[in-house]
Parts: C-alpha cells; sequence; structure tokens
C-alpha cells in the first residue's frame, strides 16, 4: 500500500468523532436567496410536500406567506402547527411555538425566516436559536435566509441598497449547516415578479421598486448569493477530498499556489501571484519548502526568505514554512491537500546545469501532472545564494575549526593501526568494514567535512597498508581499485547521510526547544491577573530563552510610555515611544535606528498596541536569526494578549461598579422622587385653594400663594424628571411607535412650553416643509423632548432672543433644528451637556439640576436616532434631533376612501 495515500489516523478519529456527533443531531437545510421572493419559502413547501406524499413525519412550524397565493396554496395538505399568542406592548402577536414542536414527535419541521428576532420574553432572542434547540433534540429542520441577513455581509449589503437589516444570523449557522439550497432567479424575472404583485402587494410593490429592489441592487445581491454558496461548496468538496484521502487536483476553482524559493526572485514571485489573484478573483497561497541543504543557509538568505512571505500576507496570502527533503514533493502535496490548481515559481535562470540536475519545474510536472505550473520572468539575473555561510552573514568573522579535521584523520590512522595489529585475524574486507564504521562515526560527531577527510585517509591508509604490495600505494590487482572506488563512494554517501541526519536532529531539537517555551509562557499568562505578574513572566521567559535581559514599558492615558522600573544600560525613551506609536521594531538589527544597543519590538493586539518589549541581547548576532525572530514575535504577541486580556479584565470590572453604582443612584432617585410627589401635589392643591378661599384673600396673601403654587410646580417637574430619568435608565420605558407628523408634535410642544417663553421674554419662529414624511415616534416622549430643548433655550438665553425650530429631510434621517441667538455653548461642551446633572456656566435666575438634555438623550437613544449640540452659525447653539426617517405605509387609494364612505353611508 502507498504511505502517501494512507489516511491519517488523527484526522480518521475526528472524521468518527464528528460523524457520532452528527448522528445525535438533527439535519439543518437552508433555502438560500439574494432576496425576497425569489421562491426559497415555495421551494421549502414543494419538497416538504413530496417528502410527505412519500410517508415523511413532516410538520410546518412557523411558515411567512406575505400574501402571497401561490406560497399560501403549498401550505393546504400539510400538518400545521399552532402558533402562539403573546402579549407585547398591549397587543396580542403571534410566535412559533417551539415547545409544541419539540413535543410534536415530528421527524423535520418547517422553519421560515431564520433571521427573525422573536418578541420580548419568548424563550430566545432569535428564531436561529430555536431552531439550535430543535436539532440538539434531533429534529431535522428546514428553514430559509436571505444573503443580507448573513453576518458577515450585512454591511456589505448595506453599503449596496443603502438599507442595512437589523436582524442576522451568524456565519456560523450557515456553514454548520447539513444542506443548503441555493434559489436563484435572474434580476429581470424578479422585477416582473414585483410587479405582477406576486412579491408585495400594492403601494408597497411601487416603494420596494423605487429603494431596495432597483435592478443594480438585485444583481449585486444575486453575485453575493452565488459566492457565498460557492464558498460553502468549495468548503464541502475540501472535506470530501480529505475524506476520501483524494490526492488528485480538481480545477473546480482558480486557486494559486506561490513558490517562494532561496533565491533573489521570491519578491517577484510573490507580487506576481498577487497580481494573478486579483485579476482572477481567487485566493492564493505562499509556500516556502526547507529542504536540508537550504537549513544551512546564512541567516540574511533565510531573513530574506521570511521578508517574501511577510510580504505575501500583507498582499493576502495564506502562508506556511514546509520542510521535508524534496521540494517538489513537499509542493505537489500541498497543493493536493488544498486543491490548488496553479502553481507560481521563479523561471530558472539560463545558466549551463549538470545533466544529472532537474530542474525543480520539470520535477513538479511529473509529480502533479494535473497542476497548471506558471513561471515568472524575472527582470535581472538573481545572485547566487551560497550554502555555507559567509563570514559577514552574522557579524563576526567564522574560522574553520581545524580540530574536526585533525579528528577525522586521526581516527582513519587509528583504525589503520588497530587494523594493522589484527591483520593475523583479520581479513582485508573486514578490515575495510572497520574503516566504513569510523567514517560513520566521525560523521555523526564532526560533521560532512571531516567525514569526508576520513574517507579520503581511510582509503589511502587501506591500499598502503592492507593492499599487496604493502607499504606502497602500488596496486597488483586491477580488482582492487575497483573495490577502491565502491569504499571511497560507500563512505562518502553514508558519510553525507549520516551528517544530514544528524543536522536535521539538532533542528529538531531546537525546534522542539522553541515549541515548549512557547507552551510554558502561553500558559503561565493564562493564568495571570495583573500587569506585573506579565511583566515577571515575560522577563523570566526572555532571559531563559534568548539569555538576554528585557524591560516591559506600558503606555499611560495619553499613550506615552510610562519610564521603566529596572534600568538597562543603553535603554533610549526616544526610540521605545517611536515603536509604540508607530507598531514597528526599532534599535539593534533593525532598519530604523540600528546603532542602538537594544531592540525594541512593539506589543501588537487586536484591538491597539499594548506596549514595548525592550531586550538587551547578549550577543549582537542572536537578533539577526530568523527563528529568533520569529519565536520573538510570538512571545511578543502572546504578551500583547495577555496585556489586552488584563486591560478588559479592568474595564469589566469598572464597568460592573459603575452599573452598580447606577443602579442604586436610579432606586435612590426613584424613591425620593415617589416619596416627594404626593407632599407636592399636596402642596399645588393647598396654594389653588387658598387663592380661591372666601373671604378673598389680600393682594400679598394672593401672592403668597401663587409663589407657593409656582415653587411647587417647579419642584414637581424636577420630582418627575427624576423618575423619567430613572425609568428610561432601569428599561422601564415601553415606546408606542407610530407614524406621526411632526407637525403636530411640534405645535403640542410649543403649546406646552408657551408659558416658560412667554416669561422668558423669548420669541419662537417655526420653519417646517409641508412635504415633510411621517416619522415613527412615540408622541408623548418625543414632545417632552421639544419641551425641554425649548425650555433649555428659555433658561439659556437673554429676554428678547428668537428660537427658530426647522426640519429637514437628510438621507435616512429627519433632522429637527433648535437654534437660537444666544451666548451660545460654552466651548467644548458640546457632549458634556447631555450627561446627567450637567449644567451650563451661564445661566438665568431659573434654577435646575441638569436632567433636561440628558432625558432628551436617553429618549432619542431609544427611538434609534441621534441628537447633538452645535454652534450655531454666528453665534447661539443649536440642538439637532435626528430620527430614523423609515418607510411609512401608503395612504388609502381613492377606491377604498369611497368605499368607506359607501359602508358608512
Amino acid at each position: 500500500m502507498n504511505d502517501a495515500r494512507r489516511p491519517d489516523p488523527d484526522t480518521l478519529l475526528a472524521q468518527v468523532r464528528d460523524e457520532e456527533r452528527r448522528a445525535a443531531r438533527g439535519r439543518l437545510r437552508i433555502y438560500f436567496g439574494a432576496s425576497a421572493g425569489v421562491g426559497k419559502t415555495y421551494a421549502m413547501l414543494k419538497a416538504a410536500h413530496d417528502l410527505h406524499a412519500a410517508g415523511g413525519s413532516v410538520l410546518v412550524g412557523v411558515v411567512e406567506t406575505h400574501g402571497r397565493s401561490e406560497t399560501a396554496r403549498l401550505l393546504e395538505g400539510l400538518p400545521r402547527l399552532a402558533l402562539k399568542e403573546v402579549e407585547y406592548r398591549g397587543k396580542q402577536l403571534s410566535e412559533f411555538d417551539i415547545d409544541a414542536a419539540l413535543a410534536s414527535g415530528a421527524a423535520l419541521v418547517l422553519v421560515d425566516e431564520l433571521a427573525h428576532s422573536n418578541v420580548a420574553g419568548s424563550r430566545h432572542r432569535k428564531r436561529w436559536q430555536d431552531v439550535e434547540e430543535l436539532l440538539a433534540a434531533g429534529i431535522d429542520v428546514h428553514t430559509t435566509v436571505n444573503v443580507q441577513h448573513l453576518e458577515s455581509l450585512n454591511d456589505v449589503v448595506g453599503g449596496i441598497t443603502g438599507i442595512r437589516v437589523a436582524e442576522t444570523v451568524p456565519d456560523t449557522v450557515f456553514d454548520g449547516a447539513d444542506e443548503v439550497v441555493l434559489v436563484d432567479v435572474p434580476a429581470d424575472e424578479l422585477l416582473a415578479r414585483l410587479k405582477s404583485g406576486r412579491v408585495y402587494g400594492g403601494g408597497q410593490a411601487e416603494r420596494a421598486a423605487g429603494n431596495f429592489f432597483r435592478k443594480g441592487n438585485l444583481i449585486a445581491l444575486r453575485e453575493l448569493a452565488l459566492r457565498r454558496t460557492a464558498d460553502r461548496v468549495e468548503g464541502d468538496v475540501r472535506a470530501w477530498r480529505i475524506e476520501q484521502s483524494v490526492d488528485a487536483i480538481w480545477k473546480t476553482g482558480a486557486v494559486l499556489l506561490a513558490c517562494v524559493g532561496p533565491h533573489g526572485d521570491g519578491e517577484q514571485v510573490v507580487r506576481s501571484a498577487a497580481r494573478l489573484a486579483a485579476q482572477l478573483g481567487a485566493r492564493w497561497h505562499a509556500v516556502y519548502v526547507e529542504t536540508p541543504r537550504l537549513q544551512r543557509l546564512p541567516a540574511a538568505a533565510r531573513e530574506r526568505i521570511l521578508d517574501h512571505l511577510k510580504l505575501a500576507e500583507k498582499l493576502g496570502a495564506e502562508t506556511a514554512v514546509l520542510s521535508g527533503p524534496d521540494a517538489a514533493a513537499a509542493l505537489a502535496g500541498h497543493a493536493a491537500s488544498h486543491n490548488l490548481s496553479k502553481l507560481v515559481l521563479g523561471r530558472p535562470r539560463a545558466v549551463r546545469r549538470a545533466p544529472w540536475h532537474d530542474p525543480l519545474a520539470h520535477r513538479l510536472a511529473r509529480r502533479a501532472p494535473d497542476v497548471d505550473l506558471i513561471e515568472v520572468a524575472t527582470p535581472r539575473p538573481p545572485t547566487a545564494v551560497r550554502t555555507r555561510p559567509r563570514a559577514d552573514d552574522a557579524g563576526v568573522p567564522q574560522r574553520l575549526r581545524p580540530w574536526p579535521y585533525i579528528a577525522g584523520a586521526g581516527a582513519s590512522l587509528l583504525a589503520a593501526g588497530a587494523g594493522w595489529a589484527l591483520g593475523g585475524w583479520l581479513d582485508l574486507p573486514n578490515i575495510s568494514m572497520l574503516f566504513l564504521l569510523v567514517v560513520l562515526v566521525v560523521a555523526y560527531r564532526y560533521g560532512r567535512g571531516p567525514s569526508v577527510l576520513a574517507t579520503c585517509v581511510s582509503v589511502a591508509t587501506l591500499d598502503f597498508f592492507f593492499v599487496p604490495p604493502r607499504l606502497s600505494f602500488a596496486v597488483s590487482d586491477v580488482q582492487y581499485l575497483v573495490t577502491f572506488a565502491t569504499m571511497l563512494a560507500v563512505g562518502l554517501i553514508t558519510g553525507h547521510l549520516t551528517a544530514l541526519l544528524r543536522f536535521q536532529a539538532h533542528v529538531a531539537g531546537q525546534r522542539e526547544n522553541r515549541w515548549r517555551a512557547l507552551y510554558e509562557f502561553a500558559s503561565v499568562l493564562s493564568g495571570v491577573l495583573l500587569p506585573a505578574q506579565i511583566l515577571d513572566a515575560t522577563r523570566d521567559f526572555v532571559a531563559r530563552a534568548f539569555r538576554a535581559r528585557a524591560i516591559l514599558l506600558l503606555p499611560d492615558a495619553d499613550g506615552r510610555l510610562a519610564p521603566p522600573v529596572e534600568a538597562i544600560p543603553g535603554f533610549e525613551p526616544g526610540t521605545a515611544q517611536w515603536a509604540f506609536d508607530h507598531a514597528r521594531p526599532a534599535g539593534a538589527g533593525t532598519d530604523t535606528l540600528p546603532a542602538s544597543t537594544l531592540y525594541y519590538l512593539p506589543l501588537v493586539a487586536p484591538m491597539r498596541t499594548r506596549g514595548v518589549l525592550a531586550i538587551a541581547p547578549s550577543s549582537p548576532r542572536w537578533i539577526v536569526t530568523p527563528e529568533q525572530r520569529q519565536q520573538l514575535d510570538t512571545f511578543a504577541t502572546l504578551t500583547a494578549i495577555a496585556l489586552e486580556r488584563v486591560h478588559y479584565i479592568e474595564v469589566a470590572q469598572t464597568a460592573l461598579v459603575d452599573m452598580e453604582s447606577e443602579r442604586l443612584r436610579n432606586s435612590l432617585l426613584a424613591a425620593l422622587g415617589h416619596d416627594l410627589r404626593t407632599p407636592l401635589t399636596l402642596l399645588v392643591g393647598l396654594s389653588e385653594s387658598l387663592a380661591a378661599s372666601k373671604p378673598p384673600l389680600s393682594p400679598m396673601q394672593l401672592g403668597v400663594a401663587d409663589t407657593l403654587r409656582n415653587e411647587a410646580l417647579r419642584m414637581s417637574t424636577l420630582v418627575a424628571n427624576l423618575l423619567d430619568m430613572a425609568r428610561i435608565q432601569s428599561g422601564g420605558v415601553h415606546l408606542q411607535l407610530e407614524w406621526q407628523s411632526i407637525e403636530e408634535a411640534v405645535g403640542s410642544a410649543l403649546r406646552a412650553s408657551g408659558a416658560v417663553l412667554a416669561a422668558g421674554g423669548q420669541r419662537v419662529r417655526t420653519d417646517l416643509p409641508a412635504d415633510l414624511p411621517l416619522v415613527r415616534f412615540d408622541a408623548p416622549l418625543f414632545e417632552r423632548v421639544l419641551c425641554n430643548v425649548l425650555e433649555n433655550a428659555a433658561k439659556y438665553t437673554p429676554a428678547g432672543s428668537t428660537v427658530t425650530l426647522d426640519a429637514r429631510v437628510k438621507g435616512d434621517r429627519v433632522e429637527l433644528r433648535v437654534t437660537d441667538d444666544g451666548p451660545g455653548l460654552p466651548p467644548g461642551r458640546e457632549e458634556a451637556i447631555f450627561e446627567k446633572f450637567t449644567r451650563g456656566e451661564r445661566e438665568s435666575s431659573t434654577p435646575g439640576v441638569g436632567l433636561g438634555l440628558a432625558i432628551c438623550r436617553a429618549i432619542v437613544d431609544a427611538h434609534g436616532g441621534r441628537i447633538r449640540a452645535e454652534q450655531a452659525p454666528g453665534h447661539g447653539a443649536r440642538i439637532v434631533i435626528a430620527l430614523p426617517r423609515g418607510t411609512p405605509p401608503a395612504p388609502p387609494a381613492p377606491d377604498d376612501l369611497d368605499d368607506l364612505e359607501d359602508h358608512h353611508d
């Protein structure tokens, strides 16, 4: 049996476990489409009819027909589950009854609209969570979803259509489905359906055709749906190939593999592959194969190779470093395992080669005949890479050590002496084996060069001391020449292989040490809770793994690195700050400030740069080693992630304390407000009774009663604000959203604030266009917002000022602006004025506690809108309230109005 085709035992075990998990779980089929109206629900119901006719157990859990008669007819004849009535804001809404579905015993349940949000109070917030519970119970589910509801594509679709939906499904649910059925309809056919009323009815179809259902939008959404389905199918193909151990390349998609070699054309290959992938719209990989010969490359050449792989990552490639004795075999295996159909490699140089030297492209063509090979021309001949280290590669001169060669030659001479002493008992072939044993030992102990010298000395001593005529290099029999040649070849080959295995074992040992150090470091960091613990762990592991001193520099709130607690000679704060600001290494061994004696490595976490690791190496050459650079980068990444985790733990603890403080404050405010409301109501009633008492009060007494009433009303308003803020913060306010007219809300707010504006002497001017659309809001709460803004303007502007209230449509928002010509906002406090208990710097004599605008922001945020403050042109302040525009319902047609009048008649 061919070992290359034998399945991996770990892979088989994982497949068995996955099959066991899937066997206990229901199967999920998703009918996937580009938009509403393509026929997803229709296709799902038609398949359910076929299964039901074949005797299958099918139950309709929930299906939304949206008034489509063709879809509604398909519901006939299928068992249906009664929907559960849920009360929400005084209304009865129908929702999917998951408990009844679990108890039904059906093998298959149809659950339409996977992205649907359940009514508040349901067991799960989302319908896809209901589906997950059904699947966990072993029930199969068929469902539907549109491309705009996928979480990863939600923003993309929003950018195309200008409408971003709030109901989404995690991509993990989509990717974990057992089957995905694409329901595809061309854009023109879908528009014809829309026009004929088969998607939406009446005016809703006209509005949809002018907004979401534009032809360009539908074409783009169709492309997204096709691409997302193709990505999933590609994953299914890859999984099946792994399961069946398929080695042949299937050209189902154009996926490129760039082969980065040790020569200077690596950058050209990477850039050409990136351009080709962009032209084909394909994914691509970039790999480097490290053969035993290339493991002996100088550090500078290996660093250049790593730079080429980093460039490939920046250009969007998936990179990997492979290892193996044959580059062609490793590349062919990687291409087969990832189903890569095109290999990009550099064109070999036009130089005279040995007859037995086979170019890489020829070897790849023999090993992977079904892979397309693309050779990239290099603009100039690359510099040959030597496999022996140069004197200037490591920054210090390297000398040839003579002792291993002396030891190798001496071992051969000792073998000759032993053979001479045992000549009476050993024949010539046995003495030859003794020399071969010496060559193996020298190769294992000292390497390739000394073993070659030992081989040559062994052949010479065998000829001189043991081959007749002895003590002479003359050969009496020609057969001995064959013996010498064979012994020389065997000695050279075995010495080479032994030295190669020794070097590979050394490299494997170093690699194991690096991985063990990383594992231990990650284990230690997983349990730390304080930055000081991270500092100690990092310092200890850097000292052990790299024999270097290290300090950890953390930033303050302003992004400036704090001075180190422990001083290191040669530390430069400016270099460390540069590395932090630019998120790039600096100092020794880099291109930035290389004269520095320290190496400054930024700790880049997923969210931001968390600090700088300053390292004082014990030797100037350690930092140029690519393996150590990679290991150090991994150390830095682990440290950065640990710092970010600790930071967010502190943020979570602070947020928890703030939440508890806010909850306690709201509770106190609510309790205080409730305790004050009754006495204040009583004071207002008593003051009004005094003013109306008989006999009439004197003017002075009436003034006192009026003052008492006004102050009681002011305190009552303050208490109402406190209670409203407490209710809003606790989530106790439920919006009664209805489509309203902005003009009516403004008129009600002006009537309610008329007394305050009149007392302050402000004039109000309105500018409301006649074509303002209806907006969906809670009328009493929104009027409260306008009243607070108008009263705030009256409070902070002098008598005689003008307050202008105007509205306009801006994109998908309707903006309402309240502008005054008073002194304006305090500089830099445009956001601060919306905080609770924040008051302006210049106030009139009217008191307050700074809750009015805070309540406005809370109410507007609850509506999904935004409120902001800005300086008005010229002078004065402006408060801008922006509410979502939405799509109001269509007004009734004239025929419907006539029918309604006839009915009343």
